[in-house]
């Protein structure tokens, strides 16, 4: 298997590798083992100590690697550096609170010889995609080595440059060799490290087709997993919504990243008496977003990461004007070099509709239109996917009902989705299970034990 990058503003490749072989591997896993060891006997302050200058580090190389994000998946250059500054947040909350997050408890009612203790489980394999190379990376790893784990990752094949500068951080940082590592290894070799009894659980980021495969060998395995998978998160405008807030937040949310995340807002479920007004508002937003160089500060929007991403947008747009949708802006790839798609409105969108039924990877956002809430509720939950959703509404007392109806990991009411340490990530349905993030991170790759003393 060939890795490569190709830089998506131009098309021309950055950088190849290729996977490793078994030996690589056998060491990789043997390394992670002898490693681990070593580093569960860390007390967890000293551990803490290790993840705070691995923030530092990163925010100290930040200029160095943004631009990698931006050649090789094509983030705009601002988005980059926010990327960093996420990561290295990250690190500080886990190595402020880490120890409170996996002190020993004693639960609500048990007998007071009793109490629960929370013990690494060994070596996490982390397979993570492609939009945010550091963030989702960390995001997986820093919860599972402040609880003791090592993480072994497989990046995607475009980012493995954004991969490798990260583990050199890991090295700058002080952490010890061995404890996080990539795993450059095609389908075949991470079945079998899956498999291998040196490997206690995994996590994957990336689409329901691919966490449904890893899962199933997972579950063969009998090896616990948390699965962040695809969304199609809809956004109710319901009749009292501050339209241009609405308009601005959710343009803001479906073109973070040029409309490449899994959590962003993708369906506009629009109350008919603001419809006219919300589309005339959230085109011209999307419309005075600046699309361009993604080298450039300025630029809003760069392009997709892959020529076939681009190719499998425009195919689910056309389909679903074929079936029915208008088109109020954009709608077809932008020429020249690189693989641009500018900004896209679509309307009339309905379920039956690839713009309605599938994840739609990039700017494009489909407006549906409803009688009411009822309705809105009902198409919002129409999915097999449950990620996140938002409610626009001026009534709170509606809002927190309809936070408790809506079918998804996190409910976002007047502002748009994100995710943050202190808080769980993840979602329901086909959209993946377990959680990321806040104590929930920390104890998903655990041991959590009973302890009885007579």
């Amino acid at each position: 298997m060939l890795f490569q990058s190709l830089n998506p503003a131009t098309g021309r490749r950055i950088q190849a590798w290729r996977a490793q072989r078994p030996g690589d591997v056998e060491r990789l896993l043997a390394r992670a083992t002898v490693a681990q060891r070593a580093w569960r006997a860390w007390p967890i302050a000293r551990r803490a100590a290790a993840l705070r200058r691995l923030g530092r580090a990163l925010l100290a190389a930040r200029d160095e690697l943004a631009p990698l994000a931006t050649a090789e998946m094509g983030k705009p250059i601002a988005q980059a550096r926010a990327e960093i500054e996420k990561s290295a947040l990250l690190c500080s909350y886990y190595a402020r609170h880490g120890a409170a997050l996996l002190a020993d408890e004693r639960p609500v009612g048990a007998p007071p010889q009793a109490r629960v203790t929370f013990e690494p489980l060994g070596t996490v394999l982390a397979i993570m995609p492609w939009n945010f190379p550091f963030w989702q990376a960390l995001r997986a790893a820093v919860p599972a080595l402040i609880g003791g784990n090592a993480v072994l990752l497989k990046p995607a094949a475009t980012v493995v440059g954004c991969s490798q500068a990260l583990e050199k951080i890991f090295d700058r940082a002080g952490l010890p060799r061995g404890v996080f590592q990539l795993l450059l290894a095609d389908n075949a070799a991470i079945a079998r490290v899956i498999a291998d009894r040196r490997v206690h659980a995994v996590t994957l980021t990336g689409s329901t087709a691919a966490g449904k495969n890893v899962a199933a060998l997972a579950g063969a395995a009998m090896k616990p997993g948390v699965f962040e998978l695809g969304g199609s998160d809809p956004a109710l405008v319901l009749a009292d919504a501050d339209i241009p807030r609405a308009a601005e937040i959710c343009a803001q949310s479906r073109l973070l990243n040029s409309g490449q995340s899994c959590v962003c807002a993708k369906r506009f479920i629009v109350a008919r008496p603001v419809l006219a007004d919300f589309e005339r508002q959230l085109v011209a937003r999307m419309a005075a977003r600046r699309a361009g160089d993604p080298a450039d500060p300025a630029t809003e929007v760069g392009p997709l990461a892959r020529a076939d991403l681009r190719a499998t947008l425009q195919e689910q747009v056309e389909r679903s004007v074929r079936l029915g949708a208008r088109v109020l802006l954009g709608g077809a790839p932008t020429p020249g070099r690189g693989f641009f798609y500018p900004p896209t409105v679509l309307t009339g969108v309905r379920p039956g509709m690839p713009a309605f039924d599938e994840e739609l990877f990039g700017p494009v956002a489909a407006i549906v239109a409803v009688r009411d809430e009822s309705e809105a509720v009902k198409l919002a939950n129409a999915t097999p996917y449950g990620l996140a959703a938002t409610v626009f509404t001026r009534s709170r007392s509606r809002a927190q009902r309809l936070a408790r109806e809506l079918e998804s990991g996190a409910i976002f009411i007047n502002d748009f989705v994100r995710s943050a340490p202190e808080l769980p990530f993840g979602g329901v349905k086909e959209s993946g299970h377990g959680r990321e993030l806040g104590p929930w991170g920390a104890r998903a790759f655990v041991n959590v034990k009973t302890v009885w003393e007579a």
